[in-house]
């Protein structure tokens, strides 16, 4: 309006207003409106999964399970997932929607229709996956995070969860000492292991036609480390 006045004129912006409704209604409203002619980025979606009532559970437990692994200080994710809108300097690892789509494929395949999504089903997927990945840091040791390896870069962050998914199915132990055993797992098989993710020869080593392929890869290989 101050640069461009008199095409200012022309501008009309509609606006809808749902007077004296709840913030939830207003997401959901928000969710429907803009998945309809021009669809949002898939990362507000995945935001808004737990507050839109007509979404699958199974999708609002993920989106609960990734706020978690997002947020917690416990978490060797915290603030490493790109999620729109955040505003952490930290540098970002894997894209929110590309995480998600992982961890809901894990969440879905052991999901009760029946079962309720409280605290206690967000702790209980999100202590599996916590632990996992701590497990998985201190088996890479200072190579988790450095930018001349492929351990914390998308392909292989995708493999560690489908690897972590088979680990949990596996692994049928005292959920108390679960930390302690996979930490001692995952250092004994993949302690040799750290050079072949290398930045250097990475996709030479785990050749593959695209991400897809690659990611399928990776997991095998590391899950084939684990005898799983």
């Amino acid at each position: 309006m101050r640069s461009h006045p008199q095409e200012a004129k022309t501008i009309h912006v509609p606006c809808i207003i749902f007077d004296g409704e709840s913030e939830d209604f207003a997401a959901e409203m928000f969710v429907i409106i803009n998945s309809t002619t021009t669809r949002i980025n898939k990362s507000h979606l995945i935001d808004l999964y737990e507050r839109v009532s007509w979404e699958k559970p199974d999708k609002r437990l993920a989106a609960k399970v990734i706020e978690r692994l997002y947020n917690e200080d416990s978490s060797p994710l915290q603030y490493r997932i790109n999620r729109l809108g955040n505003r952490s300097k930290q540098e970002k690892w894997i894209m929110q929607a590309e995480f998600f789509n992982e961890v809901h494929r894990w969440v879905a395949r052991s999901f009760d229709k029946k079962e309720k999504i409280n605290d206690a089903a967000v702790e209980k997927r999100y202590r599996v996956l916590q632990e996992f990945f701590r497990a998985a840091k201190n088996a890479f040791g200072s190579a988790w995070g450095d930018p001349k390896y492929h351990i914390t870069k998308p392909v292989t962050i995708k493999a560690l969860i489908r690897v972590c998914a088979d680990l949990n199915a596996r692994d049928r132990g005292d959920e108390d000492t679960r930390a302690q055993r996979w930490g001692q797992r995952l250092s004994s098989a993949w302690a040799d292991s750290i050079r072949d993710f290398r930045d250097d020869g990475f996709y030479e080593r785990f050749a593959a036609k695209g991400q897809v392929e690659r990611v399928g890869k990776v997991h095998k290989f590391l899950s084939g480390k684990l005898g799983l």
